[in-house]
C-alpha cells in the first residue's frame, strides 16, 4: 500500500453504558396510541406484537452478548471521500487457490448485518458441508448514512457515489477484479459497480431487478413485462408511503424516529414483516433487535431514509443503462416485485436466473445457506 492511499483500521463495536441505560428509559416512557380492535397488521404494524417487543427490549433483550457476537466479524475502517467507511473484511479459509473477492452491499432498512449469518458460509464453505473451492473473500461495508460508518453531513451519497467509493474500497484492500453482490439499495449500488466498472466487476449477482425505468416503445414490452410494470404500480399505490416519505421530506419522520426508540422499531418491524417470506415470525426477538438497535446506537435512521431522496434524484438516463457485465440474479418466492425473465434479459447481459423457493427481501439472513449456494453456483464459472 502505497503512502497516499487510506489506510484502514480494526473497529470494534461497542455501545456506552449511558447509551444503552437512556435506551432502556426512553422505552420503559413509551406513550402509545390506540389501535382498533383486531386491527393487526392490516394498518401497519401490529402494536400489539410491538407492546411485546418493546417490553423485551427494555427488560430482556442482552445487546451486550449480540454485539459480541458480532464483533467476532473482522471489522475495519477506512476513511474514504471525506468519510469513515465501516466494512467487514472476512478471507477465505482453506482454498488452495486464490479465493474470488466479492463485495456485498446491502439495502434499507439494515446494514452489514444482512450478511452476518451468510459470511462463514461463503468465506469456509468446506466447514460448511460444501466444496473448499468455492470460497470467497468477502467485503461487507456499512453504506455512508447506515450502520457504523459516518453520516454525510451535506448532501447524501446515490447510489451511483456509493458504487464508486465500494471500487476505491476494493482497491484499497488490493483487490482489482472482484464480483458485487446486492439486494435492495445495493442491488442498485452492485448495478452501478458493474456500469461504471466492467473492467474489474468479473460478474454481478442480485436478488432483485430494481424498479422499472423504460423510455421505449411500450409495444415493444412482452406481455409479462406490461403485466409487472403494473403490479409495480400497485404494489407502490399499496405499500410505497414509506418510500414517498423518504425521497420527499425524510427530516420530518427522521425527528420522531430518532428519539423515540418505539417509533423506530415500530417503522422497521414493518418492512421485516411485510418483506420476509414468513412475516415476522421469520425472524426472533433478538434477531429483531439487533437490526433495529444498530439504528438506534449509531443514529442513523435519518441519514439512511435520506439517501432515498439522493436517488430519487438520479435520471432517467442513468437509470437505463444496460449491464454488458454478465449478471446473475436470484428472485426469492417471497420478496416483493419480482421481474419477468423478458425484463432481466433486456436490461442486462443475463447469463443465470433462479427462483428459490424460500426466503424473502432479506434473503441472505433469512435464508443463508440457501443464498450462500446461490453465489457459489452462479460465480463457479468465474473464479
Amino acid at each position: 500500500m502505497s503512502e497516499t492511499q487510506p489506510r484502514p483500521e480494526r473497529f470494534t463495536p461497542k455501545a456506552e453504558p449511558a447509551a444503552l441505560a437512556d435506551l432502556r428509559a426512553r422505552l420503559r416512557a413509551t406513550k402509545w396510541p390506540d389501535a382498533p380492535e383486531g386491527a393487526g397488521w392490516s394498518l401497519g404494524t401490529d402494536v400489539d406484537f410491538l407492546r411485546e417487543l418493546v417490553a423485551y427490549w427494555a427488560d430482556g433483550f442482552d445487546w451486550a452478548a449480540q454485539e459480541e457476537a458480532l464483533a467476532r466479524l473482522p471489522h475495519y475502517r477506512v476513511r474514504l471521500g471525506g468519510l469513515g467507511i465501516h466494512y467487514v473484511h472476512a478471507r477465505a479459509v482453506g482454498c488452495d487457490r486464490p479465493a474470488l473477492p466479492l463485495v456485498l452491499s446491502h439495502g434499507w432498512p439494515d446494514s452489514f448485518w444482512r450478511y452476518s449469518k451468510v459470511i462463514p458460509l461463503l468465506t469456509d464453505p468446506g466447514a460448511h458441508g460444501a466444496d473448499p473451492a468455492d470460497a470467497f473473500d468477502v467485503v461487507v461495508p456499512d453504506n455512508p448514512g447506515f450502520g457504523y460508518s459516518d453520516r454525510p453531513a451535506g448532501a447524501p451519497l446515490d447510489t451511483i457515489a456509493v458504487a464508486g467509493l465500494w471500487a476505491e474500497l476494493m482497491s484499497v484492500l488490493g483487490y482489482e477484479r472482484f464480483g458485487a453482490c446486492g439486494g435492495d439499495l445495493g442491488s442498485h449500488v452492485s448495478r452501478y459497480l458493474a456500469l461504471d466498472h466492467p473492467d474489474r466487476v468479473v460478474a454481478v449477482h442480485r436478488t432483485d431487478g430494481g424498479l422499472p425505468a423504460f423510455t421505449g416503445d411500450p409495444a415493444e414490452l412482452t406481455p409479462e413485462e406490461r403485466a409487472w410494470f403494473d403490479e409495480v404500480k400497485a404494489w407502490g399505490a399499496r405499500e410505497g408511503a414509506y418510500a414517498a416519505m423518504h425521497s420527499t421530506k425524510p427530516q420530518t419522520a427522521a425527528v420522531g424516529l430518532t428519539d423515540s426508540p418505539a417509533g423506530l422499531a415500530a417503522w422497521i418491524v414493518e418492512k421485516m414483516n411485510a418483506w420476509s417470506d414468513g412475516g415476522i415470525e421469520r425472524f426472533t426477538k433478538d434477531e429483531i433487535l439487533t437490526n433495529v438497535t444498530l439504528y438506534w446506537l449509531t443514529g442513523t435512521i435519518g441519514s439512511s431514509m435520506r439517501s432515498y431522496h439522493a436517488n430519487a434524484a438520479i435520471d432517467l438516463a442513468q437509470r437505463t443503462r444496460v449491464v454488458e457485465v454478465p449478471s446473475g440474479f436470484s428472485l426469492f418466492q417471497g420478496d416483493v416485485v419480482r421481474p419477468p425473465r423478458a425484463w432481466l434479459e433486456r436490461t442486462t447481459n443475463l447469463v443465470r436466473c433462479t427462483e428459490p423457493e424460500r426466503g424473502g427481501h432479506f434473503a441472505a439472513f433469512e435464508e443463508p445457506e440457501l443464498y450462500a449456494e446461490e453465489l457459489r453456483a452462479f460465480f463457479r464459472p468465474f473464479r
